[in-house]
């Protein structure tokens, strides 16, 4: 990808791609998505964009995008991004940008070229091997499409817990008043609640509270979500115009690397611990992680921001 940012043709679906500075991650935990997604719908209401597909991947961002005034995406992405980079050093006592100055682009003239696109971009966290299916994955959105809780029981208020029912109430109130979810009320909400199944509630409600995904309008493209499904099994969507660069066979390493770093007690309540470490400790668990682990250096370092 050129220094320079590309071009994002109005009126027409583009698809967009943003990497993350020097390949490393930012998306470790259901907070730093959540957070992303939130700071994504609050920032679009202020922009003449559609967006049909949003895909958040441990490293970088995939969109779909519709454009309807001339420069509105590039001042999306830049809002979005500046707002998560500065919650997410704050929490990290870290400083510095994220992602990359510039972002990939490319216009898609013909439904055909649409459908491909599409179809990449729910395949990706397949290819990447973060699920089996593409529905599977919660951070390409794709199976709110066709539910409302795709990942989780029916919320059922009269055998819902207080916390449950308090925390729905403060997202409620926040998405209303055009806020995003920061990190400190989104530790506390999932904090409080009693078990694993009000918290997989709790995410499936706040991405619907504040969807902002033109789910039909991606759907209208191959004329049902069944018909989509079933072009993503079957291996559809090889566009890599944006040339997209992997780092490893899998990004399901990083996910093994929590777990490690969780077992042997090298962060107490939240990964982002890690990161007020020395670059010297930090190399330590390099060392670690490369003794339990099979994950290339490069995603070792990438996890570890080395």
């Amino acid at each position: 990808m050129g220094k320079k940012p590309r071009k994002v043709l109005q009126g027409i679906v583009n698809h967009c791609y943003q990497r993350t500075v020097d390949g490393r991650l930012i998306f470790y935990t259901v907070s730093d998505y959540l957070l992303y997604y939130t700071i994504s719908c609050v920032t679009s209401a202020k922009y003449q964009i559609r967006i049909l597909k949003l895909v958040i991947m441990p490293d970088h961002i995939h969109l779909a995008v519709i454009e309807e005034k001339k420069g509105d995406m590039y001042k999306y992405i830049k809002a979005c991004h500046s707002r998560f980079a500065r919650e997410h050093n704050r929490l990290c006592h870290t400083r510095g940008q994220l992602f990359e100055h510039s972002f990939g682009s490319a216009c898609k003239y013909y439904d055909k070229y649409v459908r491909v696109t599409m179809l990449y971009l729910d395949n990706n966290p397949v290819e990447r091997q973060l699920a089996e299916k593409a529905e599977d994955y919660r951070w390409n959105f794709l199976a709110y499409g066709a539910s409302d809780h795709p990942f989780s029981d029916p919320i059922l208020l009269r055998l819902a817990s207080g916390h449950l029912r308090r925390a729905m109430k403060q997202v409620t109130l926040l998405h209303e008043q055009g806020r995003f979810l920061p990190y400190p009320m989104l530790q506390r909400l999932f904090r409080s609640l009693p078990n694993d199944t009000e918290r997989r509630q709790l995410v499936d409600f706040i991405i619907v509270t504040y969807s902002f995904i033109e789910h039909q309008t991606a759907i209208g493209y191959f004329g049902s979500y069944e018909a989509e499904l079933i072009a993503a099994h079957a291996g559809a969507g090889r566009e890599h115009d944006l040339n997209e660069v992997f780092n490893g066979k899998s990004d399901a390493h990083y996910q093994v690397m929590m777990r490690v770093l969780k077992k042997e007690g090298r962060y107490k309540r939240d990964i982002h611990e890690i990161f007020a470490l020395s670059v010297t400790e930090r190399q330590s668990l390099f060392q670690l992680l490369r003794r339990k682990t099979s994950a290339p250096d490069k995603q070792i370092a990438a996890f570890l921001r080395l």
